[in-house]
């Protein structure tokens, strides 16, 4: 039996898919498919900077899979994240070339439902054994007009990395607001200046985001025409701008330094100790146990309310299926299985990916409590980006990132800055 094959070289990439680089080519809907119940199954799943923990899941799981259908074989392509826009639009373009099974970045789903090439997987999740399982935040991540696109694989939550030996050293306990968190960042910088008070950037959208939550503001609304606007001129909202751009300060963390981080530079000036906090995911934990173990600690990330936990950016993959597959029952069940309980497991302990299952959080939270702060944020309340293709190109044009630039480095206030973001969200909304 085959278990996988790579088809050509490919440029290898780690790390959870949150954002569209840009926006798969159009075509008409997919033709129908079919329910042949033998044959190869195509899968098309993201290659990893290690792979080796993924594959050897995956692999386990078509030897059980090929073991309880006869006559099947399952065909595992590896294809690179930077390069899935052309591989897509590809298979958008041309269902003959397209797989049955893929996984796919949640924030991609609305530009490739479309395209009409997925299939609609709302009744398939419902009556899966293991679909009330699912966590209601994280499957709304899956979701275009109300049906549902794909099975989350895995979620990526963020929250409150800090470091203890200095939070024990200035006698500081990790804050309760955000208020609570820039007082805190403040007095770090004051006393320790070779240390960043927070670490946080300007390009760094998924850090951001919170802090408008937090304070009640939405990206965007939609309308009873499904017509989608930007809804960042509401005061909620250039409150909770305001308070994420307070931490970009010189006695925070110098607009000189911090204005062009992104996520990723973030956690690495974290990590290679020039910051006493960042905001990083569960998927960051390799990153910074290599060089603070021991050192560190992580809370939910807090909101505007002392207490309280500011909403989170659900990000994480999902594994949907092609319309135009000849083997709609395998392949569902393929992504069912992928999706199980077990497999879910085995790809925590390989690969660090949290759960999207809520028994299984809650069982490896219990053991390992790493996972406590970011499984907790996860019950508090996460949210998501529009689900619209248009989020994909507003992504890409870095509209979010250049306003929050704007207003670290002094170029222009915040009224005038998210003036400017409106206009061109909106220009993209198409409103």
């Amino acid at each position: 039996m085959r278990r996988s094959r790579v088809l050509a070289a490919l440029t290898l990439a780690a790390g959870i898919v949150l954002a569209a680089g840009c926006s798969p080519t159009q075509s008409a809907p997919a033709g129908q498919g079919g329910d042949e119940k033998t044959g190869p199954l195509r899968v098309w799943l993201f290659d990893e900077a290690n792979r080796a923990p993924k594959e050897a899941a995956v692999n386990e799981a078509i030897a059980e899979f090929e073991a309880a259908h006869a006559g099947v074989d399952v065909d595992v392509q590896w294809i690179a994240v930077e390069g899935r826009a052309d591989k897509f639009a590809g298979a958008f373009n041309d269902p003959a070339s397209a797989p049955d099974v893929a996984e796919f970045g949640n924030t991609d789903v609305a530009s490739y439902v479309e395209t009409g090439a997925l299939a609609d997987l709302t009744g398939d999740i419902q009556s899966w054994k293991e679909g009330a399982d699912l966590l209601p935040t994280v499957l709304e991540t899956a979701k275009v007009d109300g049906k549902v696109y794909g099975l989350p694989w895995f979620t990526g939550i963020r929250a409150l990395y800090y470091r203890t030996d200095v939070f024990t050293e200035l006698g500081l306990t990790p804050p309760k607001s955000i208020t609570e968190l820039t007082e805190t960042a403040r007095r770090i910088r004051a006393a320790k200046p070779d240390l960043y008070g927070i670490s946080v950037g300007g390009q760094y959208t998924y850090a951001m985001l919170p802090f408008l939550w937090a304070h009640g503001g939405e990206i965007a609304r939609q309308d009873d025409q499904k017509r989608w606007t930007s809804s960042l001129t509401t005061a909620e909202a250039k409150a909770g701008l305001t308070a994420y751009t307070n931490l970009i300060k010189d006695d925070i963390c110098p607009p000189a330094q911090c204005a062009n981080l992104t996520g990723t530079q973030s956690v690495q000036a974290f990590a290679g100790g020039k910051a006493a906090m960042t905001v990083g995911g569960d998927f960051n934990r390799k990153a910074v146990e290599g060089s603070l173990a021991g050192k560190y600690a992580v809370v939910p990330l807090p909101g505007k309310d002392p207490g309280s936990v500011a909403p989170a950016f659900a990000g994480g993959n999902l594994l949907g299926v092609f319309g135009a597959t000849k083997r709609k029952s395998l392949a569902v069940e393929f992504t069912q299985l992928l999706g199980s309980a077990k497999y879910q497991g085995k790809m925590y302990q390989g690969m660090g990916n949290l759960p999207t299952l809520g028994s299984v959080q809650q069982q490896l939270s219990t053991s390992d409590p790493f996972l406590k702060p970011f499984v907790d944020t996860i019950k508090a309340g996460t949210k998501f980006v529009p689900s619209t293709p248009a989020w994909s190109k507003i992504d890409a044009q870095k509209i979010l990132p250049t306003a929050l630039q704007q207003i670290v480095t002094g170029e222009q206030n915040v009224d005038t800055a998210v003036a400017g973001a409106v206009d061109r969200m909106n220009n993209t909304f198409g409103t």
